[in-house]
């Protein structure tokens, strides 16, 4: 990710995942200054955090920092953006994941200051941002997420990511697409996970998936 956002010239990028869970951390994965976020996660930031409030409430992307948009911060808001601008971090455009299958997740891409090349690459850039943001999400979910049992069957991680991204409508195609496999080997994990779990449609599949998370949260 690094290497593809600073192609864009995109210095910063952070990858947050906010769990379903009251109590669970927060996953972050980032290259931002490590002292800012350590410092970020010691002090729960992302509790009140503008731009994590922000992602979470609107499904569309938008830039942030002070002085962007009409909305006053708060004081405590207003302390954490002076925090993070000394360490480089005081602009930024942000993109929600859209995603049924896990917790909320948002990725940013910062700077240090609000220059026409960054607005420049947001404007021209958007929509490559936002699939590089998907893509990231899927493999870091992955990363993330143990081995798990879907309504008391044991799925291996790949028939697992096959069948969650069929659950958000994907195709074979699709789905081999997004992972860099081929069609017949995403159809070969699918069928697989439908074996596994008796039934005899990617439907009846999805819909074992749902019931577990449902009764997993």
């Amino acid at each position: 990710m690094a290497e593809a956002a600073a192609a864009l010239d995109l210095s910063s990028f952070a990858y947050l995942s906010i769990p379903n869970r009251p109590g669970d951390a927060p996953r972050l994965i980032p290259n931002y200054p490590s002292a800012w976020t350590k410092h970020y996660l010691q002090h729960h930031f992302e509790r009140f955090d503008p731009v994590i409030i922000q992602a979470l409430a609107h499904p569309e992307p938008f830039e942030w920092g002070l002085g962007v948009g009409s909305s006053m911060p708060s004081e405590p808001q207003r302390e954490l953006f002076e925090e993070a601008a000394r360490f480089g971090i005081r602009y930024g455009f942000t993109i929600r994941i859209h995603d049924a299958r896990g917790p909320a997740a948002a990725v940013t891409f910062a700077t240090d200051e609000r220059q026409p090349k960054f607005e420049r690459c947001i404007n021209e850039n958007g929509r490559v941002l936002q699939l590089m943001a998907m893509y990231f999400h899927a493999h870091a979910l992955r990363k993330f997420t143990p081995d798990r049992i879907v309504d008391g069957v044991a799925l291996s991680p790949r028939e697992l990511e096959c069948l969650e991204w069929a659950a958000q409508g994907k195709t074979a195609w699709e789905i081999g697409h997004i992972l860099g496999i081929a069609r017949r080997t995403a159809a070969f994990h699918l069928d697989n996970a439908k074996a596994k779990l008796g039934v005899h449609s990617i439907c009846q599949a999805v819909a074992r998936l749902v019931v577990s998370n449902s009764t997993m949260q």
